[in-house]
């Protein structure tokens, strides 16, 4: 298949693909929008950057296009649902989705935390047709009766292990249960933990199964490359790195907040233009650091894990691990965010010698070892774990008395 023509999809949101500049359905766009057009259930494996937010927001802006669109009602509810786990993320979503229905007659508007919900109710009470959420945002107005839920007939989920890592599951199980059974539900997920697989079993009927790349799996296009550095000497080699004009638009991930603070101080000490974003930052602090990111302001968009996620932004040549990750998903959402749409990109890791337990469990999630990069000046050499020798129980149980002998007989002494 060549074309988005030959998905099925009415004109009007061919006419928007055009003009979004996208000419060939990527792998998760081919597989899914013909079944959502059908009707079926869905459940996708597919990483961030395979064009997946495209894959069920196309047929599902066709499918309500299909539909008679109530009139003169002050309180028109959601027909269609789409939850996302951050606030980046959700309104990414609803960005690409006025995108590719601007030529429909269909009203979209989306609700999260951390900014006033008065905007938000006003849009809501005005009528739309699809509404894009984060749970505790959406939970909160159907506690206060500001958003109805009842008319919902198509429900997306994004990123539902994403969902999961951050707690969201009760809050999302809340929510399905004031949705009629009579719904397409399309449920997509960058990995498959066993948590996912039981929510799907529980929300899909017969789901179609679409899966484009492995779960896990690192972007084949990404280059990937391990600088091994002393701790204390991080925040020297990445200005170094920066040096290089190569390095154009880069994300610099760290495993916390404040470390993310201390690494964009740094770097705008040394005048790279720089941006922090992170959970303690104000709604309107992030989504103006996102901007000046994407037109290019900010050179360096320093982030913690909880942005891992949901950032589409074009044309990021690089991502640092400032940090290793501690958990191997984390690692392959992180490098994700370069080598997007077919593009090229670099992924280069920062270890130092206490992070290199966290190296070896992404190799083994990765199933590949990922090449030590040494030709820059803070290399130091930094020895792999010693294995552990394995010993059965009675041994185990044997070395055990026999230690405990010796500790005796030292008190003795």
């Amino acid at each position: 298949m060549n074309s988005f023509s030959e998905l099925g999809l009415r004109e009007p949101l061919l006419r928007a693909v055009r003009e979004q500049g996208y000419e060939t359905p990527t792998p998760v766009q081919m597989e899914s929008i013909p079944h959502v057009l059908a009707g079926r259930d869905v459940l996708g494996c597919a990483q961030t950057g395979t064009g997946k937010t495209a894959a069920f927001a196309l047929p599902l802006l066709d499918r309500l296009a299909a539909e008679p669109t109530p009139e003169g009602s002050r309180w028109r509810a959601p027909r269609a649902l789409i939850i996302s786990p951050t606030r980046e993320l959700a309104a990414q979503i609803a960005e690409d989705v006025r995108a590719y229905g601007r030529h429909l007659p269909l009203v979209s508007t989306v609700i999260f935390g951390g900014v006033s919900q008065v905007p938000q109710v006003s849009a809501l009470r005005r009528g739309v047709d699809i509404l894009i959420a984060t749970p505790g945002r959406l939970l909160d107005l159907y506690t206060q009766r500001q958003v109805r839920l009842d008319a919902v007939s198509v429900l997306v989920l994004d990123e539902a292990d994403r969902m999961l890592d951050m707690g969201f599951l009760p809050d999302v199980r809340r929510i399905v249960a004031t949705l009629t059974s009579r719904r397409q539900t399309l449920l997509f997920s960058a990995t498959m933990p066993t948590e996912i697989a039981g929510l799907a079993g529980q929300l899909l009927r017969d789901p179609v199964h679409v899966a484009v790349t492995p779960p896990a799996s690192t972007v084949a296009k990404v280059r990937q490359s391990v600088l091994q550095v002393e701790k204390e000497d991080k925040l020297a080699l990445l200005a170094h790195l920066l040096d290089d004009p190569s390095f154009g638009r880069v994300l610099v991930f760290t495993r916390t907040k404040h470390g993310a603070d201390r690494v964009c101080t740094k770097l705008q000490r040394q005048n790279v233009s720089s941006a922090a974003i992170h959970g303690n930052k104000s709604q309107n602090a992030r989504q103006r650091a996102l901007a000046d990111f994407r037109r290019g302001a900010v050179r360096v968009l320093v982030a913690s894990d909880i942005a891992a996620r949901g950032l589409d932004i074009d044309d990021v040549t690089h991502v640092v691990n400032f940090d290793v990750p501690n958990e191997p998903e984390t690692y392959v959402h992180r490098i994700g965010r370069t080598g997007r749409a077919g593009a090229d990109g670099d992924a280069l890791t920062l270890c130092s010698a206490d992070e290199r337990g966290f190296l070896r469990a992404i190799e083994k999630v990765v199933r590949s070892s990922i090449a030590v990069h040494r030709d820059h000046p803070f290399h130091v050499e930094i020895a792999a774990p010693r294995p552990q020798p394995i010993r059965s129980p009675a041994r185990a149980a044997n070395h055990r008395r026999q230690r405990a002998g010796a500790v005796g007989s030292q008190r003795r002494w």
